[in-house]
């Protein structure tokens, strides 16, 4: 059985009879008491996150996940289906599994879907990705030497704010992690 100082960023816990993955964590050693460490854990079935503090070396339950790649193929009703690059087959995940990924995939995307004892947990995306903007208002002349920022919709429906000067076709590369602009992308 391991302990809290096994613990690192993307492990998943079993606490409480659910699985919560690490955000963060932090290893403190107080001048006064014990160590402890405190952490900041996602519920990977619901997406709530939370906040405990556990005492340095109590035992802890780490559970398996497999991280495999998988293609996004498209949605379908409530669902998105997944194919596996390996064997081919499709698995059908729920809107709660996918979580805010569907923010920024795309049909025929690659992807990995954590899975503990074959069953799907939550789609991990790369950090950034590449959009293209379907809807954002037109510039104006006096727009390129400003800092300023006006909102646009990309090809996946997602709004995020983007400098003014940007145009309706360009392609922007987007944070998954917040959904920022991080640039534009020149093919």
């Amino acid at each position: 059985m391991a302990t809290t100082n096994d613990i690192k960023n993307g492990s998943v816990l079993s606490l409480d009879g659910g699985l919560w993955a690490v955000i963060e964590f932090q290893h403190v050693k107080p001048g006064k008491g014990g160590a402890f460490v405190r952490t900041k854990l996602k519920n990977v079935m619901t997406g709530k996150v939370v906040d405990r503090t556990f005492n340095a070396g109590t035992k802890i339950d780490f559970e398996t996940v497999d991280r495999r790649d998988f293609q996004y193929l498209y949605q379908d009703g409530s669902g998105f289906v997944f194919m596996d690059l390996t064997d081919y087959d499709q698995i059908t995940l729920t809107p709660a599994q996918v979580g805010d990924a569907k923010n920024f995939m795309l049909e025929n995307q690659n992807v990995q879907i954590a899975l503990n004892n074959d069953l799907p947990l939550y789609v991990e995306l790369p950090t950034s990705v590449i959009l293209e903007i379907t809807y954002t208002e037109p510039g104006l002349q006096g727009d390129r030497s400003t800092g300023g920022t006006k909102p646009a919709t990309v090809e996946t429906g997602l709004e995020i704010q983007v400098p003014l000067f940007l145009e309706l076709g360009t392609k922007v590369k987007v944070d998954t992690r917040d959904g920022s602009y991080l640039g534009r992308v020149t093919d």
